[in-house]
C-alpha cells in the first residue's frame, strides 16, 4: 500500500480535476450486495460455473488496495461487511472511465463497481468491472500499515480511521451491539418493562458517587447530570410498574482509570416482590445467555485468564473474603485497630477518622480482595453504614441484603432487596447528608421528594445495576474500557 501513497496536496489536485470532469458528490449509486454476502453465497462456487451463471451485481465500498497493471488493474474495496476485489481495465470500462481511475483513485476513496462475479486463476471471487463510479474523495490518507495504531489513545481519538483499518475493532463493538441486545431481550421475554428517567437531576442520588454539575438558565438553576437512575426507577415501581429497566447512561466525576469513565453505560433493573438472592439466580442466567449469544460459549478468556459463566458462580461475605485473601484472622475482620493498620500501607489513600467498622471493611475490600476475585464470585454480607439504599437484614441489622458479582478483578453488578421503611431512609439519608457535610463529595443529599414517594409505600423490591461497559470488557477481552467505548473521553491534543 505504501508505494500507492498520496500526498494531501497530491489528493486536493485529484479532487479538482474530478470535480472539473463533472464529478460530484452524488447518491445516484445502488448497491446491490455486500462482500460478506457474495464470499458466502458463493463460497463452493468454481470458475466454471461462476462464467455458467453470468452473475450482475453491484457493490460499493472503501478503496483499501490498488495493483496497477497497466491496462487492467486489480481493486479491493471494503464495506460494512467485508472485503471484495474488483477487477478494473481498459476493455471493461472504456478508455475514459480507465484513464479517470488510474489518474484520480487513491486508496481511502468510496467507488461504486457494476459488473460480473468471476474467479481468478489464484481462486479468488472478483467482480469484473462494467462500470465503476467515484462517489466521494478522502482527501486525507489513511495511515500506512495502520492495524488500528499501536497507540491506544490514537486509537480512540481516531476511531473511524480504526474501524476502518482494523477488523478487530470492528468485532469488538458489534459484539458490544450484540451484548446490549440480549440484555434487553432477556428482561423483554420475562415481562420487565423498559422506561427511560431524566438524566438531569435536582438532587444526584441512587448511588454515592460525586456528580457532574450543569446549569439550566431559563430556571436559574444547577442540576446534576444523573449518577444513577435508581431512585426514579424505584417510583416507577411504587406506581405500579412492577417489573422496570433502564439501559441508560451515568455520569459520575470521578478519575479515569482502565476500568472507569466518567460517562458510562448501565443496566438497572427492579421486580417487586422478589429479594437480592432472587437477583442473584437471575443474574447467572442473565451472564449465562449473553456470553453464550456473544461468544457461542459460556466459557472464555480475558487477559490470558480462562474464566466460565456456566459453571455454578462462587459465593463468599465480604469478611470470609478479607479473611481468605486480605491476611485477617477472623476475628480482625471486626476490628478497627488492625483493618486501620491494613489502610495505613505506604502510598495508599488516608484512612478518615470518621469511618466507621462498615467503611473500614469495605475500604479494605476495595484495597486487598476485589482484584484476586478471577472467577465469578457473589460477595455477600456488605455494612448497612455502606449500603445507603439496601434494607437491613433481619438476622444481623449491621449487614445489607446485597449483593455485588466480581470477575476477573472487577465489579460487574451490583444488587440489593430495597429499603422500603421510608423513615429508616430518611435516617440513612440524615447520614449521608452529615457525611456530606464533614467533606465527603460523593455522600448522598437528602432527598425529601424520594421519601415523600416512599411513603406512599414501596413494596417488597430488588434492584439491581450491572455495568454494561465492564461486561463488554470481559466479553472482548479488552484492556481497557476506553477498548468498548466508541468515544471515550479524552483531554485535548496538541491540535484541539
Amino acid at each position: 500500500m505504501s508505494a500507492q501513497r498520496s500526498s494531501a496536496e497530491t489528493r486536493r489536485a485529484r479532487h479538482r480535476q474530478w470535480l472539473a470532469e463533472g464529478g460530484a458528490y452524488g447518491n445516484r449509486f445502488r448497491r446491490q450486495d455486500e462482500a460478506w454476502a457474495l464470499q458466502e453465497r458463493f463460497r463452493d462456487c468454481g470458475k466454471a460455473a461462476l462464467e455458467e451463471q453470468a452473475i450482475d451485481t453491484a457493490v460499493a465500498g472503501r478503496v483499501m488496495l490498488r495493483r496497477l497493471m497497466g491496462k487492467a488493474s486489480f481493486v479491493t474495496l471494503q464495506d460494512g461487511s467485508g472485503r471484495i476485489q474488483c477487477y478494473l481495465s481498459q476493455d471493461g470500462l472504456g478508455e475514459g472511465a480507465y484513464r479517470q481511475f488510474l489518474e484520480l483513485w487513491d486508496i481511502g476513496d468510496i467507488v461504486g463497481v457494476r459488473g460480473r462475479l468471476m474467479r481468478t486463476g489464484r481462486g479468488e471471487l472478483t467482480l469484473r468491472a462494467a462500470e465503476a463510479t467515484l462517489l466521494s474523495k478522502a482527501l486525507r490518507e489513511l495511515p500506512d500499515k495502520f492495524h488500528g495504531l499501536e497507540d491506544q489513545e490514537a486509537r480512540c481519538r481516531q476511531r473511524h480511521l480504526d474501524l476502518i483499518a482494523n477488523p478487530s475493532t470492528q468485532a469488538r463493538f458489534r459484539a458490544r451491539s450484540k451484548l446490549v441486545q440480549e440484555l434487553r431481550a432477556f428482561l423483554l421475554e420475562r415481562d420487565f418493562l423498559e422506561v427511560e428517567t431524566p438524566m438531569m437531576h435536582a438532587i444526584p442520588g441512587g448511588a454515592v458517587a460525586r456528580p457532574f454539575v450543569t446549569r439550566h438558565n431559563a430556571l436559574d438553576m444547577d442540576l446534576y447530570l444523573r449518577v444513577a437512575p435508581e431512585l426514579f426507577l424505584k417510583r416507577l415501581v411504587i406506581g405500579g410498574f412492577e417489573r422496570v429497566f433502564e439501559i441508560n447512561r451515568c455520569f459520575r466525576n470521578e478519575g479515569l482509570s482502565p476500568r472507569h469513565n466518567p460517562e458510562f453505560t448501565s443496566l438497572e433493573f427492579y421486580w417487586a416482590y422478589r429479594d437480592y438472592r432472587d437477583l442473584m439466580r437471575l443474574t447467572e442466567e442473565l451472564l449465562r445467555r449473553v456470553a453464550r449469544a456473544v461468544l457461542g460459549s459460556t466459557a472464555f478468556r480475558h487477559r490470558g485468564q480462562a474464566l466460565d459463566f456456566g459453571q455454578p458462580f462462587a459465593e463468599m461475605t465480604l469478611a470470609e473474603s478479607l479473611a481468605r485473601f486480605a491476611g485477617l484472622s477472623e476475628a480482625q475482620t471486626e476490628d478497627e485497630a488492625a483493618l486501620r493498620a491494613l489502610l495505613a500501607r505506604p502510598g495508599a489513600p488516608p484512612v478518615q477518622e470518621s469511618w466507621g467498622l462498615g467503611k473500614l471493611q469495605a475500604e479494605a475490600f476495595e484495597a486487598q480482595v476485589e482484584r484476586r476475585l478471577i472467577q465469578p464470585t457473589f460477595i455477600t454480607g456488605f455494612p448497612t453504614e455502606v449500603s445507603p439504599l439496601s434494607r437491613r437484614s433481619d438476622a444481623a441489622p449491621e449487614l445489607a441484603e446485597r449483593f455485588e458479582l466480581f470477575a476477573a478483578g472487577q465489579e460487574i453488578a451490583n444488587g440489593f432487596s430495597e429499603l422500603n421503611d421510608p423513615d429508616d431512609q430518611a435516617e440513612r439519608f440524615r447520614l449521608q447528608a452529615a457525611a456530606a457535610e464533614a467533606g465527603d463529595d460523593e455522600a448522598m443529599r437528602f432527598d425529601q421528594d424520594y421519601l415523600a414517594a416512599l411513603e406512599c409505600g414501596l413494596p417488597p423490591t430488588a434492584g439491581e445495576g450491572l455495568g454494561v461497559d465492564r461486561l463488554a470488557m470481559l466479553l472482548t477481552d479488552a484492556r481497557s474500557i476506553r477498548d468498548v467505548l466508541l468515544f471515550p473521553l479524552l483531554r485535548p491534543d496538541a491540535h484541539g
